[in-house]
């Protein structure tokens, strides 16, 4: 099937043996009523040597079983290779507690299926984000040794969205620490309050971090213009460490109306931004961008695009 046939949100790929694998929010409506889990797709082959536009599938990365400790918002999967295995991070919401990321971890390759792997701070299986905390949106990025895990407190609870990071037991199964703020939302210049909502609300989400070629350290993460447009915007470690200080772009990278990207590279080396665009339900499709990188920046070529 063609990428524009296919409706996800927060779309995530994975390249492995030749193939690249696509994850992503693929309940039909991820806002309300019971979820599914999540689905994947994985390119045809031979279908080129770049950005695909062709997959085969779905198949299940992951279902809940029974006794699941949420039944709600499931969002955002990532999926990540670390130490020989590989792991989903993912947004749910407990039954108890607030929205958070928890890990998951598969058995049997890229594909899955994906169980639960992360641990509360009580010892259950849950999110490894605090629970009085409304959180999504968890990334994975890895520091020296240590792995944290990037992620957004959410505006519906302190207005100011933030995006965070923590830091995880080496076996990314718990918190290792306290979270720490790394940024809030309106501190980017090309933010706004989104129309409709409460004066001082900004939002944050989908935060991806990415180490340019020349060492320079970038997170992509999304929120709302002064026109109401979803965008994607860029902010940069000013001394190319996780905990910053950050500086915000003045424009965002991407505007129209697309957003929760991450980045890839091709089998050719060329690097692609992925996003959802619209940013409305049912329409959500995937979209690859190329993009391009100079001076510890990224911009996206004009009318290089795959959808």
């Amino acid at each position: 099937m063609r990428i524009s046939d296919i409706q996800i949100r927060d779309p995530f790929i994975v390249r492995e043996d030749g193939r690249y694998y696509l994850f992503g929010s693929t309940d039909k409506n991820i806002w309300e009523g019971k979820g599914t889990g999540f689905d994947g797709y994985v390119s045809l082959e031979g279908a080129g040597p770049d950005a695909p536009a062709d997959f085969e599938g779905p198949f299940a990365a992951f279902r809940p079983a029974d006794g699941f400790w949420s039944e709600t918002n499931f969002w955002a999967p990532e999926v990540h290779r670390y130490k020989g295995s590989w792991y989903m991070f993912a947004t749910f919401k407990p039954r108890q507690g607030g929205r958070g990321t928890a890990v998951l971890k598969s058995e049997s390759g890229v594909k899955g299926p994906y169980a639960p792997w992360s641990l509360n701070a009580g010892g259950a299986s849950g999110p490894v984000t605090p629970a009085d905390w409304e959180c999504l949106d968890g990334t994975f990025f890895i520091e020296g040794e240590t792995p944290y895990l990037v992620f957004c407190r959410e505006w519906r609870q302190v207005g100011d969205g933030q995006i965070c990071a923590m830091p995880l037991t080496e076996d990314i199964r718990r918190a290792a620490a306290a979270p720490k703020l790394l940024f809030r939302a309106s501190e980017a210049p090309w933010v706004h309050e989104p129309q409709g909502r409460a004066p001082g609300t900004y939002v944050t989400d989908g935060p991806f971090m990415h180490r340019t070629g020349d060492g320079a350290l970038l997170m992509l993460w999304s929120s709302f213009d002064k026109d109401g447009n979803y965008c994607t915007g860029t902010a940069r470690s000013r001394d190319g460490t996780l905990t910053g200080p950050w500086t915000q772009s003045g424009e965002p990278l991407h505007n129209a109306d697309g957003g929760h990207g991450m980045i890839f590279r091709g089998t050719e080396g060329t690097l692609y931004l992925v996003i959802h665009r619209p940013n409305k339900t049912p329409f959500e499709r995937p979209v690859f961008i190329e993009i391009t990188e100079k001076d510890g920046a990224i911009t996206v070529q004009k009318g290089k695009v795959v959808s």
